[in-house]
């Protein structure tokens, strides 16, 4: 293939995709890992569509065992290659375990006579399976963004990446098989819809459960828990589990609006009704119709409204404001409050009539304290969440962070958790930082520490090579040959070590 200091797009290549298995090996969920996966796959072949598809080998249920995406693909155009699995070009490579390069598979004497081929026209595809023996699945590349076809190198850097994903994947496989072995809500999640919620402790999977036994239900549900606990989250799952699931999910917080408002919103009004009421407007009831009305903070519902919220619930009747025409509602209400609505109604700021309808089924949210073992899950779920949101690298929490973390308390719970990862996300980005360290989460305790922020091992090693390289090119006046003989490395290194610390000879 010639000297690579020949090429040094090659080199640089190399060096890059080398540098994204690293950081594809430091990922810890097996969602997040495939969708980074197939993405450096299309990214490092230059494809215009991508599919993956891995498969559990020890699972006991293969459709539970196997798990696929797609890259700029719809989801029609999924489910078309998903059914191509077993049969022509991705079966090859499974069949085979060799990668398939074909620049025309329209043209191809091996796959011409397929119909799918025929079907969609497809031209240029690289197909490599995942792993050696046994292959644990395949990734398939369809389409070149630039014109032209794949080159022998495309395919060469696609099976290179194929082949080191397995033994990645097994990892994180194992570690899902050792989480699920002990997760009280595996089974919840495998009949509900609940990919939301992260978290295997046992509280989480008390509320999960109370909140599945409501949702078949045409019944008041009464959320409760401390602020930023999930309780809209939950709302929407049990609306998502319901029988009302195909209707509007319509959300008010009572908290939000001031109090002259609140009646008009939820109740909607009549042209004329007010001086601004040029029109009608439905309302929050009207918009719920076929399906669930959720009230957050339904503790600071005006005391002269509640009445007629009660009405609602018992006759399924209400009144705009400005009409004297009765309205039929088929709603299922859902609340939320982080108020003692108990002591709300020993001082009367409450009808107890009201919220003996609301509490037909309760459902308590814990707070973060009393769910403290799902903290490592949730700081990697939110982190990948705020990275992808703001298109940063992926960054994992460090140890030292994840214990400053654990050690610290979250009046604010969830919601306070995610905020302070974000802003943590944030600086350590701008420091240009490959980890989330506790002096980002915490940069209160940077400010009162004289002492510099201890270096990781990995931040240590590389600022010792740099400063070892940058003086052998002073002391050889940059002959880069010297250099390599002088620190017994190879010349290509010392070019890539050069780049890769964004070095400058400086004039005299």
């Amino acid at each position: 293939m010639g000297d690579p200091l020949e090429d040094p797009q090659r080199l640089k290549r190399e060096r890059d995709l080398y540098l994204a298995l690293l950081r594809l090996g430091r990922e810890t969920e097996l969602e997040a890992f495939l969708e980074e996966a197939l993405a450096l796959l299309v990214a490092a072949t230059g494809a215009a569509q991508g599919y993956l598809e891995i498969r559990d080998e020890n699972a006991l249920d293969e459709a539970e065992g196997t798990w696929s995406l797609g890259h700029a693909c719809s989801s029609a155009e999924i489910d078309e290659i998903r059914k191509r699995v077993s049969r022509g070009i991705i079966a090859e490579a499974l069949a085979t375990g060799r990668t398939v390069l074909t620049h025309s598979a329209l043209l191809d004497e091996r796959f011409n006579s397929r119909e799918s081929v025929r079907a969609r026209g497809i031209e240029a595809v690289i197909c490599a399976p995942i792993g050696g023996d046994p292959v644990h699945g395949v990734v398939y590349l369809e389409g070149r963004k630039e014109p032209g076809t794949f080159s022998e190198e495309d395919s060469r850097c696609a099976e290179l990446l194929a082949r080191h994903l397995a033994p990645l994947a097994d990892r994180l496989l194992a570690r899902r098989r050792a989480d699920e072995a002990g997760d009280p809500t595996r089974e919840l999640r495998q009949r509900h819809r609940l990919d939301g919620f992260i978290g295997r402790s046992d509280a989480i999977a008390d509320a999960l459960r109370q909140a599945m036994l409501a949702a078949p239900l045409d019944v008041n549900v009464l959320l409760t828990g401390p602020s930023g606990s999930g309780k809209s989250q939950l709302a929407r799952a049990i609306h998502d589990n319901s029988p009302r699931a195909s209707g509007p999910f319509v959300e008010l917080n009572c908290a939000a609006l001031p109090e002259g408002l609140v009646e008009s919103e939820l109740f909607g009004w009549v042209a004329g009704a007010h001086s601004k009421a040029d029109r009608s407007n439905p309302g929050k009831v009207a918009g719920a119709e076929g399906g669930t009305l959720f009230l957050d903070e339904i503790g600071e519902i005006p005391y002269e409204l509640q009445s007629k919220l009660l009405q609602l619930l018992q006759s399924r009747q209400y009144h705009p404001l400005g009409s004297a025409k009765a309205m039929r509602a088929d709603v299922r209400l859902i609340a939320a409050t982080n108020t003692d609505l108990e002591r709300a109604v020993r001082e009367r700021r409450f009808r107890e009539d009201l919220y003996f309808r609301l509490q037909v089924l309760p459902v308590e949210l814990p707070s973060l304290a009393r769910r403290r073992e799902d903290l490592p899950l949730l700081v990697s779920h939110l982190s990948a969440t705020v990275c992808k949101r703001h298109r940063f690298p992926r960054l994992e929490a460090s140890r030292s962070a994840l214990a400053a973390i654990q050690a610290a308390e979250w009046p604010g719970n969830v919601r306070q958790l995610e905020h302070a990862l974000e802003a943590a996300a944030i600086r350590a980005a701008g420091e240009g930082s490959d980890a989330i360290e506790a002096r980002h989460v915490f940069p209160e305790l940077a400010k009162r520490s004289s002492e510099p922020a201890p270096q990781t091992f990995h931040q240590a090693t590389r600022a010792f090579q740099k400063g070892l390289l940058e003086r052998a090119l002073k002391e050889c006046d940059w002959n880069v040959v010297e250099v390599a003989r002088r620190l017994d490395l190879a010349r290509s290194h010392v070019y890539n070590l050069i780049r890769g610390f964004a070095l400058e000879r400086q004039s005299d």
